[in-house]
């Protein structure tokens, strides 16, 4: 296993990186590293031995943390670009080429990917505002910035959820810039909701039908949202749109399992334990599920880097997005 991947799945199991455009742009960033000190071996091609190198190391990372849709288009783009080397080049030509690809794909795909959503986001925002989000977006985050910068005047609701209180570390960051913000937990969503303008939301996925898939507890957010008929903004790359169709992602296989006993502790009171005794219950399992879906009827608009689109609109981005990159 080649070290950049080996330091990458180390980071990834300990939690160092986290969050869906970061894990993406190291694992992105490690690719390059391989072809950087790949060399073929005798009597094989570089397509194919270069495509099985890739696959081993998904699997290594996928052993570290399950992988989330985003990462496994950007791994197909990757794959892609592989097969599609052309046999003329030489070795060091073929591995520039596949290098600059892969640079290309995270300034263009990620980076300007959140600067183009930032201009688009920032027209939604008016002078008086107050604006709700949830955990710690990075698009929705730069959008708050940005919207800053420009002298508008607008008030946050933080709002956070045990047991990883993301939410905190946004806030910190927002207030160090002078924004005026409040923080509240997730069980006092529909106490603050009255006051709310507006909702913005990060997104891990979406799906073809237009489901949200993104950190637990972001249905719920958008559903006191819609009963309160306050309009929930989505921030989202089109990278992470796949053409799958999810009804309810929340309890299946492919959801992504935190720490149990996370659930059974309370942060900064080690001495509460409402659980004591029964961790070892056979009966009792803790469930500690990482993302939940939000449905297309909870969802106002999607705004990606292909622009502000209705939650019915997002086949056609991934139709786009496909004929791009993979035709």
């Amino acid at each position: 296993m080649h070290p950049a991947v080996y330091k990458v799945g180390l980071q990834y199991l300990s939690g160092d990186i986290s969050g869906g455009n970061a894990r993406c742009i190291a694992m992105l960033q490690a690719f390059q590293e391989v072809v950087k000190d790949y060399s073929t071996p005798p009597e094989k091609t570089l397509n194919r031995d270069m495509a099985a190198k890739i696959s081993s190391c998904v699997s290594f990372l996928r052993e570290c943390r399950p992988l989330s849709v985003s990462m496994g288009n950007a791994i197909r783009f990757v794959k892609n670009r592989i097969a599609k080397l052309p046999m003329t080049l030489s070795e060091s030509e073929a591995k520039a080429a596949l290098k600059s690809d892969i640079e290309r794909f995270i300034n263009e795909k990620i980076i300007g990917a959140d600067t183009v959503i930032v201009k688009h986001a920032v027209t939604k925002i008016r002078d008086g505002d107050v604006l709700l989000t949830y955990g710690s977006p990075t698009a929705v985050e730069m959008v708050l910035l940005h919207a800053h910068e420009l002298g508008k005047k607008f008030r946050v609701l933080v709002v956070d959820s045990r047991p990883k209180l993301q939410g905190q570390l946004l806030l910190r960051r927002l207030i160090k810039r002078g924004i005026n913000c409040a923080y509240t937990h997730i069980n006092a969503i529909s106490y603050i909701m009255h006051q709310v303008t507006k909702v913005f939301l990060g997104a891990s996925s979406v799906f073809s039908n237009g489901t949200v898939y993104s950190r637990v507890g972001t249905a719920c957010v958008a559903m006191v949202a819609t009963a309160f008929r306050v309009p929930v903004l989505v921030c989202c790359e089109a990278y992470k749109f796949h053409e799958r169709v999810i009804l309810d992602y929340s309890i299946c296989s492919s959801n992504e399992l935190g720490d149990p006993n996370a659930i059974s502790k309370v942060h900064g009171r080690e001495d509460i334990n409402y659980f004591d005794g029964l961790t070892n219950n056979a009966n009792l399992k803790f469930l500690n599920l990482m993302y939940d879906a939000t449905p297309s009827d909870y969802i106002s608009m999607i705004i990606t880097d292909y622009g502000m689109v209705p939650p019915t609109s997002v086949p056609v981005i991934v139709r786009e997005y496909q004929k791009e990159h993979l035709l």
